[in-house]
């Protein structure tokens, strides 16, 4: 079996992107598995089309890994791959479009608003903040309405702030999502398999020094994160379900992380999905296998070996 990772890519996160097909290539080799590692460049389609009995891992995160566009080429090819499909990629790659679909299943999120840059500039945007503020007080979070590893994301805890945020915010998009800021516990639940096989690997805790932005999350020293997380077998119990709800019925394949926070009353607030998880040294899902009674790289192989189905 022959797997060639994807990795690197265009994006903000393409270092990150780098480091995760580096990783897995590692992790998988030391199973015997023989692994290449290509950025996604004019060579791909032909690389592609030599792959007789492969399968694909796409590691790209951001635009082009995330949000369909690669998927959907990967099926034009005719190639086996690991992940989600392009067309459920393209929904959970739109944070509020995604949050309709897991909330209409009953599963909490903070409340939120999405606005484009163009109505700041249209309306008035002292005017457009003064109005979001009323409606949703403070704190508020601001991020991209699509994006990971919170590049351009910001907490705002005085109306001052909310200014730079948007600024910061619409250097990563052209909308950006304004949600409650909700506090509590910040952990996040990695799901392996597709449909009703699909099981929860350990939730993992994070505990950050300041904001859990790109710097903390892929550079040691700010967070401490405990694997499993120190919850309550209630709680635990609470997120997992919530987890493994958002992976089915957004009709996620082979893998996927969702991000939340267990608020004061004990209940999981989802914030984020992603299809195409960090797989760094200190990225969560990584983290989380650490903690399975699995051997790591027995549940890439495992990865791997569905998308031959």
């Amino acid at each position: 079996m022959d797997v060639l990772i994807l990795a690197g890519g265009l994006s903000h996160e393409r270092d990150v992107s780098i480091r995760s097909g580096r990783r897995v290539a590692e992790i998988l080799r030391d199973r015997g598995v023989k692994v290449q590692v290509q950025d996604v460049d004019t060579t791909l389609l032909r690389t592609l089309s030599s792959l007789a009995d492969g399968v694909v891992w796409p590691l790209l995160h951001g635009s082009s890994g995330e949000d369909g566009s690669l998927q959907a080429l990967l099926e034009l090819s005719g190639v086996r791959y690991v992940g989600t499909r392009s067309k459920e990629a393209r929904v959970a790659w739109v944070k509020p479009v995604a949050k309709a679909v897991y909330g209409r299943e009953g599963v909490s999120t903070p409340d939120f608003i999405t606005l484009p840059q163009s109505l700041f500039r249209e309306v008035g945007a002292e005017q457009v903040m003064d109005a979001i503020v009323s409606r949703f007080g403070l704190p508020l979070v601001v991020k991209p309405a699509r994006g990971g590893s919170a590049l351009g994301v910001s907490l705002v805890t005085e109306r001052a702030q909310l200014s730079r945020a948007m600024v910061h915010c619409f250097a990563y998009g052209d909308n950006a999502m304004v949600e409650t800021a909700v506090s509590g516990t910040e952990v996040a639940v990695s799901v392996i398999g597709t449909g009703a096989e699909a099981t929860a690997l350990p939730p993992v805790e994070i505990e950050c020094e300041g904001p859990y932005d790109y710097d903390a999350r892929y550079n040691a020293g700010r967070v401490q994160y405990y694997t499993p997380a120190r919850l309550d077998t209630a709680d635990a119990a609470r997120v997992t379900e919530a987890a493994l709800t958002v992976h089915r019925v957004m009709g996620l394949r082979d893998l996927s992380r969702v991000d939340m926070i267990v608020d004061q009353d004990g209940n999981p607030q989802v914030l984020d999905v992603n299809i195409a998880p960090g797989m760094t040294e200190t990225s969560l899902l990584p983290q989380a296998a650490v903690a399975d009674p699995r051997d790591i790289g027995e549940i890439y192989q495992e990865i791997v070996k569905a998308a031959l189905v």
